[in-house]
């Protein structure tokens, strides 16, 4: 079933609409959607590496257009949007007291957020309901997404075949290791 997987994931990665669905991905992954884009990038890059840093600029300005998105949720529609959407990721009840933090640590957070695997959407809306600088949250949204995607892709790059290599010899242990980030991801967005 693993094999499966990796084998569709990999025929959708070499799929013409593929930047397509990577952009659609990284878009609603910064504003709602729990699924990191890395989820498609990694093996977009694995299966092209000639594209690698076509994908990685995909991957980065639609990240930062669905930032902007999460932004104007938290800044115009809170109540009725960002407050769910935190709920549902059990963010709702320190609000208060890190909007507070927040703008005090906004730079940080929001490249803290946007290069490792905490769920950038939380900082896209907390930035729009605190009020982060529209300027500040764009320019951090860009270094920070650059960094992730673009580490990704140059490592990739540069080792794809020895790293292809070893997760298809060891795709199980591939799979739980990716497994047990994702959950651990979530866990880390609940009670962090």
């Amino acid at each position: 079933m693993i094999r499966n997987l990796y084998d569709w994931v990999l025929r959708l990665a070499d799929h013409p609409k593929a930047l397509w669905f990577l952009a659609f991905i990284a878009f609603i992954e910064s504003s709602v959607f729990p699924i990191p884009p890395d989820v498609l990038m990694i093996p977009m890059i694995i299966a092209r590496p000639s594209r690698a840093w076509l994908i990685a600029g995909v991957a980065l300005v639609a990240s930062v257009l669905g930032g902007l998105l999460g932004y104007a949720i938290g800044a115009q529609a809170f109540e009725t949007l960002g407050r769910p959407i935190l709920a549902m990721l059990g963010k709702a009840d320190a609000m208060a007291e890190f909007s507070t933090r927040f703008n005090d640590m906004g730079f940080w957070a929001v490249l803290g957020a946007g290069i490792t695997p905490f769920p950038f959407k939380v900082i896209t809306i907390m930035s729009g309901w605190t009020g982060m600088p529209l300027g500040t949250f764009v320019a951090t949204s860009i270094l920070a997404r650059g960094i992730r995607f673009f580490v990704v892709a140059g490592l990739l790059w540069k080792f794809g075949a020895p790293i292809r290599d070893f997760i298809e010899r060891r795709l199980g242990l591939v799979f739980t290791l990716c497994l047990l980030l994702l959950i651990g991801g979530f866990f880390a967005t609940r009670y962090l």
